[in-house]
């Protein structure tokens, strides 16, 4: 059984955390087609969450408020070096990644999940980071959350179901 944490820091969309506060939970609410990607250094007990909402930042990298962290391929690497300024390491690094449902695209013709996951494993495999965990795809929302005493994953589906990733 996991214990509460102390202190709760939630993570809204197109947003990231990073911690090395054991009795912090990170959190992020309603992962539909965007992903939730968590990483945790057991070692030094670093952890980072990030919600992603699009695949690729492409033209919007230079317009006016652009935001790096709605984009897989601009937001992951900024949650790896905001891990890496606690002293988290690429090598001991446990990933785990929740979302990229398809919801209210019937057709599928957007595909935004399976774009953001595509995109993501790519992104991955040219870096040398592998997965241990996911919990993706599918028609269901998920609440995610990090447990940075242990480095746990709760996730909590759609319908109210508990898992333990």
């Amino acid at each position: 059984m996991l214990t509460s944490s102390k202190r709760v820091i939630t993570v809204g969309i197109a947003e990231m955390e990073v911690s090395d506060d054991p009795d912090a939970t990170l959190v992020t609410y309603s992962l539909g087609s965007c992903l939730g990607v968590m990483i945790y250094d057991p070692v030094v007990h670093v952890g980072g969450l990030l919600h992603i909402m699009l695949p690729e930042a492409n033209a919007e990298k230079s317009s006016k408020g652009f935001n790096p962290l709605k984009y897989v391929d601009t937001g992951v690497p900024m949650l790896f070096k905001e891990a890496y300024k606690y002293g988290a390491q690429k090598n001991r690094m446990k990933v785990s990644v929740a979302g990229g449902a398809q919801i209210l695209d019937d057709s599928g013709f957007f595909n935004i999940g399976k774009r953001n996951m595509a995109t993501l494993r790519k992104l991955f495999w040219k870096n040398g980071v592998m997965i241990e965990k996911e919990h993706v795809e599918g028609t269901v929302s998920r609440t995610v959350r990090l447990h940075l005493n242990d480095g746990k994953i709760t996730i909590k589906l759609g319908w109210g179901e508990e898992i333990v990733l």
